[in-house]
């Protein structure tokens, strides 16, 4: 077996690969087409023009209740000058929508009409011809053009082609795409139970996301089952679909630089590589290549990058396909609340949370990783940043690809500082209690939070922290570096902070006094954070000297993330909230209970959206919910304190 690693040697910037794509592949006649009833055709494509074969109305129609007259009857009549008229002779009696009448052009509405016999009407006002009635062809004539070609069919086609008096279209066929995942460290994620993952063991997610994706771009896809990392085995797979009816393949995974990735080497015994690598984060490791003049993608194996490689390359590829235009993003200006570094040659998609606050939108970047999908399920929006930068100031203001609507974004609350599980807790009761208005939080330390406050940034505030002379929480530091900005604290929860430890505390750990033994490996909060500050407080009341601490300067910035190393056995112990430590199943050495505050600024302290957030944590249902998660104390949860 070919262990050697690969060399990205053909790299292009995104632009020259997708040219050299669209270009390579682009469709010289039109795709396939089939015939398909119109009430199935919604979301397809009309291969050919679509003419009217009836018209609509195909007759005359009364517009109103009323009576059915020749307007010319009724020219000269007026209140002081009635006139009178036969039903059945003069004047029909007619519903909205009947066919008029012979020898009528208009209709009196039912309103303006007096009765004053058996068959006697009579009006005080004329009528114009064609007045309250819908002319044969008003909406749609016979032969008219309803649709050309490459139209994308939506609900409100169907009604007009029903109305036209087609009742089935030619469509363009949709792309078949197949999807092959590839790896030997791949579990298959449609089993009917997920049983426990062994180390070095991934649930294989990413046909299922591309797959979706496919079909939201108009095509259909196929996933093939699951083969290892053999170069043999891929390479006469992937040779036997080119060669059946599929239009697009996608390897996923084996796409990188490593020694077990062989998507470049299948695609170079068969066919042609195009590109290996796009400067472009994430998704540089993306392959194009051709076989059998099929086009071959080797998709990279994190999430992120390979949603971003399909949504740049592969989905417009299909759009091609299909003659439709790339779905276009609704753009919007914000403004990062800090400085955002990048690398010269790379264009980055950094994926960002977004919220209004005051008269500008916000952006708070999510964690770069390729490998974690919730930084797109949590973001709001994507800063694409050129190769040519360095990155972003701080305040400076930028483009961003929306992924929420706008309307979505100026109804959030913006959240910045100290993490704490109950807000994931609160923003869903608050979601549930007022649909349409949701939380964004972002964990930058209970400090990060008040300087946020200071820069204007977020609308509220986390922080716990805590003042060693008096033992208070967050009233000193506030007034300290927030002094000429009037804010209001509210409790949101006392919490109990300990060191989270492994399952049956194999290494006998009692407290702080243990962090200094050489067989211990620490886990640190960031600085700025209320748990570093706790910390400190600590060592110095105790004359530890934090540079005898293995892993001082290691440091997580969610206390779920602390506990998730601890569970992964990175780290012995580190310094959190009991609710996380139980979430994990990991011992809790309990240390403090500490209070957790709200940093509302006056200004927006009396806002619709702040009142409902705090209706919302007084409520029974949020303070059970928290109470559950364990180590958390609710009785002043919801009450304004002083300073």
């Amino acid at each position: 077996m070919n262990h050697q690693r690969n060399v990205y040697l053909k790299m292009k910037t995104l632009e020259e690969a997708r040219e050299l794509l669209l270009k390579t592949f682009r469709p010289v006649e039109p795709q396939l087409s089939e015939t398909i009833p119109v009430p199935d055709a919604v979301g397809r494509v009309l291969a050919e023009a679509v003419f009217a074969k009836l018209s609509s109305p195909s007759f005359h129609a009364a517009a109103m209740d009323g009576i059915a007259v020749m307007a010319e009857n009724t020219f000269g009549t007026s209140e002081s000058r009635p006139k009178q008229l036969t039903i059945s002779r003069d004047a029909f009696n007619v519903n909205t929508g009947h066919v008029l009448p012979e020898s009528t052009n208009a209709v009196i509405m039912i309103e303006h009409v007096q009765i004053i016999g058996e068959n006697q009407v009579q009006i005080e006002a004329p009528v114009f011809p064609w007045q309250h009635v819908r002319k044969m062809g008003e909406d749609i004539v016979a032969t008219e053009l309803l649709f050309a070609r490459n139209h994308r069919i939506t609900p409100y086609s169907i009604g007009a082609l029903l109305s036209g008096g087609i009742l089935s279209v030619q469509v363009r066929k949709k792309p078949k795409v197949l999807i092959i995942p590839t790896g030997s460290e791949l579990v298959d994620c449609s089993a009917t139970q997920i049983v426990a993952l062994e180390p070095g063991q991934v649930l294989e997610t990413n046909s299922v996301v591309l797959g979706k994706l496919v079909e939201a771009w108009g095509g259909q896809y196929e996933r093939h089952e699951m083969i290892l990392d053999d170069l043999e085995t891929m390479t006469q797979i992937v040779q036997e679909v080119c060669l059946g009816d599929v239009d697009i393949i996608l390897m996923v995974g084996g796409s990188s630089a490593g020694s077990e990735d062989f998507s470049r080497a299948v695609i170079q015994n068969i066919g042609e590589v195009l590109v290996h690598g796009v400067t472009i984060m994430p998704g540089k490791p993306l392959i194009m290549g051709v076989v059998n003049r099929k086009p071959v993608f080797g998709i990279p194996g994190y999430p992120v990058s390979a949603i971003v490689a399909y949504e740049q390359l592969v989905g417009p590829l299909i759009c091609s396909m299909i003659g439709q235009p790339e779905p276009q993003r609704q753009m919007v200006s914000v403004e990062p609340i800090r400085k955002i570094p990048s690398k010269l040659g790379i264009e980055e998609f950094l994926r960002v949370k977004l919220g209004k606050v005051d008269d500008r939108i916000v952006a708070i970047p999510l964690p770069r990783g390729a490998g974690c999908i919730t930084t797109l399920t949590q973001a709001d929006g994507i800063i694409r940043i050129p190769n040519h930068w360095e990155g972003i100031k701080e305040n400076e203001p930028v483009q961003a690809e929306l992924l929420r609507p706008l309307a979505s974004i100026k109804n959030t609350i913006v959240v910045v500082g100290s993490h704490d599980n109950t807000l994931d807790v609160l923003a869903d009761c608050l979601s549930a209690h007022h649909p349409g208005l949701t939380l964004s939080s972002s964990h930058v330390g209970s400090m990060g939070g008040l300087m946020a406050i200071k820069r204007g940034v977020c609308h509220l505030a986390g922080s716990h922290l805590l003042n060693a002379e008096d033992g208070s929480y967050n009233l000193s530091d506030i007034r300290k570096f927030l002094p000429n900005i009037p804010v209001k604290r509210v409790q949101l929860v006392f919490r109990d902070q300990g060191f989270m430890v492994s399952h049956g505390n194999p290494k006998g750990i009692k407290g702080v006094e243990d962090l200094v033994r050489k067989d211990i490996r620490f886990v640190n909060r960031q600085s700025g954070s209320g748990t570093r500050v706790l910390l400190d407080y600590r060592l110095k009341q105790l004359n530890l000297n934090p540079k005898e601490i293995n892993g001082y300067d290691d440091d997580e910035f969610t206390h779920m993330s602390v506990a998730a190393a601890v569970l992964g056995g990175t780290a012995d112990m580190g310094l959190g909230i009991f609710a996380a430590a139980r979430a994990l199943n990991l011992d809790f050495i309990p240390v403090v209970t500490e209070q957790y505050d709200l940093i509302i600024p006056g200004r927006f302290f009396e806002s619709e959206n702040i009142q409902r957030l705090l209706t919302t944590i007084r409520t029974p249902d949020f303070k059970q919910r928290v109470e559950k998660l364990g180590g958390y104390h609710t009785e002043r949860t919801g009450e304004i304190l002083e300073g």
